[in-house]
């Protein structure tokens, strides 16, 4: 009776133990490339200037973008507007947080090999003449090179995010809520 007793208990914690971890696991949400702590789909226009100072264009009523220099050249941070968010069927929440990052970077030495991307498997390279293409959708970074030295990098939103997202409201429609 007694071993009944411990199996029962030991059953239950791993019961518990097997749910606490599902629960982790579903709680974790999915992240986007993030640059100086800022990430798409989360940061808002407050996060972007504290970290890179006032704009030096404020284009936010005309197309959803300000525009900052940086030491590593000009930055435009485009941001998530209703247009965007009808379009792609996501929850009015994400209004107003940054949609993606643009650096454009100014005489950079940086080449695909010293930043290993070549041996990455987490990018895939696209050639076209002297433009290549480093792409990691999955964690939404994208590296342009022109003549193989750095000349832009994007920081997005996931690809799990943003369905988590678009998830979010599906699941809300029925109620009428997002």
């Amino acid at each position: 009776m007694k071993y009944t007793k411990f199996a029962r208990v030991q059953c239950a914690v791993l019961v518990l133990a097997a749910a606490f971890a599902a629960l982790m696991l579903v709680s974790q949400e999915a992240q986007g490339a993030t640059w100086k702590g800022l990430e798409p789909l989360v940061s808002r226009r407050a996060d972007v200037e504290r970290v890179l100072g006032p704009p030096t264009a404020d284009r936010l009523a005309k197309d959803g973008t300000l525009q900052f220099a940086a030491p590593e050249g000009a930055v435009t941070v485009f941001f998530v507007t209703p247009k965007f968010i009808a379009a792609r069927k996501l929850p009015r929440r994400v209004e107003g947080t940054v949609l993606l990052i643009l650096v454009q970077h100014t005489s950079s030495r940086t080449t695909p090999g010293s930043m290993r991307l070549p041996a990455n498997q987490d990018f895939e390279r696209q050639v076209s003449g002297p433009k290549e293409i480093y792409s990691n959708p999955k964690d939404g970074i994208y590296h342009t090179f022109l003549e193989s030295r750095l000349d832009t990098t994007r920081y997005s939103y996931s690809a799990e995010r943003f369905t988590k997202l678009q998830d979010e409201l599906k699941l809300a429609a029925p109620s009428g809520k997002d």
